[in-house]
């Protein structure tokens, strides 16, 4: 940010004498909310940093960092005793006074708006680091930020201050910056994720059409207990070392039949007829995984309309979370898609036999859910014995019903542990002490 905009920002803040919450609300980003109505966020991003003005919401995701911690304890519920442009450059210093502490104790919180080392630091009274956003060594700058350093003062900057411009209505910029910020990163999301859609609707629409089809695999099945017989009737004639068996079909025409490696001769009659019976049993389940397939295709349907359709980053996020690469790993499922709702762990079945596994995956506290009298996906929130959250509840229900449905209207979905949930056939259950929520797609 330029140094007129902090300039303002500064100017503007110094009508509050208290600061309500803080806390990070994403990787980058730090909200400072001093009233009900007055929620001032904190974007540190390196090299793109900037501050906006929005409604407070609900994060996605829960922090719980040293940094977090420190944050919440320290200045969540602090007293303003001063905010300044720190030594008149791009750093605005908050000094507060803690509501945990016992004596007058002073600490500064600092947002510093310089370039790549964009930071957030908690500093002491005596200029000690106490916790930073980032922390920097003394291989990436002449400026180490650890716990329990002394804070070395930023270089004077050497760039062009313009200090004389002015801003009419900083309330109004500060929402324009945000307006500005939530578009453009909500068209880069819906960018990113569609493209992975894309890419998962793209191989199962090709392996869907690289199904075999069932008279073909019958026709595999005669052609292989064909051979198996073959091979039984020549048995005497199969040496160990063969690769080939040549001799003639019960036609009495020659036939060149290849032998599978590392099985003894007296197995091969048993390697083919084991071919003929999965070839058989393939047939005769091949319409079940073109089911599955077509469903699939048609849950990631449903699925890149609601991103194509959503109007908030928010809104994006909880359809198509992003989770840290170790735990994705640890999270791994193949029965279901996974999702995350405040870090509760929500599975959702893409099919048939993928509500009917998930039913069977669940433990008695977790919940189910499901659209009232309309076929769609179960949905299975993790519960770990805990009472859930209601917007958990709502944001749940608001996926289930749109990757079932494309069709705008007000839906019922019912609720219940899973315990309450008798399964009939397939995936058709009956189910009791339920509750249940209206979900308003648009």
């Amino acid at each position: 940010m330029k140094y007129y905009e902090l300039k303002a920002v500064v100017k503007y803040l110094k009508e509050f004498n208290y600061i309500k919450k803080a806390r990070r609300v994403e990787d980058n980003t730090v909200e400072l909310l001093f009233n009900s109505s007055n929620s001032i966020f904190f974007n540190m991003r390196r090299g793109d940093s900037f501050i906006y003005k929005r409604d407070s919401s609900h994060p996605l995701k829960s922090y719980q960092a040293p940094f977090d911690r420190l944050l919440h304890s320290l200045v969540s519920a602090s007293k303003i005793l001063d905010i300044e442009l720190f030594q008149n450059d791009r750093i605005i210093r908050f000094i507060l006074a803690p509501k945990s502490s016992y004596k007058a104790q002073k600490i500064a919180l600092q947002f510093e708006f310089t370039g790549k080392h964009t930071n957030i630091i908690l500093i002491d009274s005596r200029e000690i680091v106490i916790e930073a956003l980032r922390h920097i060594d003394s291989n990436s700058s002449f400026r180490v930020i650890r716990p329990s350093i002394k804070l070395e003062p930023i270089p004077l900057f050497s760039g062009r201050i313009d200090k004389d411009r002015e801003i009419d209505n900083i309330e109004s910029y500060l929402t324009q910056n945000y307006i500005q910020y939530e578009e453009k990163r909500l068209k880069e999301l819906k960018r990113q994720k569609l493209l992975n859609l894309s890419k998962k609707q793209e191989k199962l629409k090709e392996a869907l059409a690289n199904l075999t089809d069932s008279d073909s695999l019958i026709e595999d099945s005669k052609r292989y207990q064909n051979l198996a017989n073959i091979i039984l009737a020549n048995l005497h004639k199969i040496k160990p070392y063969d690769r080939k068996l040549k001799t003639c079909d019960f036609n009495g025409d020659e036939i060149s039949i290849k032998l599978p490696k590392n099985i003894v001769p007296n197995r091969m009659s048993e390697y083919f007829f084991n071919l003929s019976k999965r070839a058989k049993a393939k047939a005769k389940n091949i319409h079940i995984e073109k089911e599955n397939l077509t469903t699939k295709i048609e849950f990631y349907s449903n699925m890149y309309y609601a991103i194509e359709s959503a109007k908030t980053t928010q809104e994006l996020e909880l359809l198509m979370p992003k989770r840290a690469k170790s735990e994705r790993k640890k999270a791994k499922i193949r029965e279901s898609e996974l999702f995350w709702i405040d870090d509760y762990k929500v599975l959702i079945g893409r099919n048939s036999k993928e509500n009917q596994a998930l039913l069977k995956l669940a433990k008695a506290n977790d919940i189910w859910m499901h659209i009232k009298d309309i076929p769609s996906s179960h949905l299975i929130i993790k519960t770990d014995k805990q009472n859930l959250p209601d917007s958990v509840i709502k944001k749940a229900g608001k996926l289930c019903v749109d990757f079932s449905l494309k069709g705008a209207g007000d839906y019922r979905v019912d609720y219940c542990k899973r315990k309450f949930v008798k399964i009939q056939e397939g995936s058709n259950v009956e189910y009791s002490k339920y509750k249940s929520i209206i979900v308003r797609k648009e």
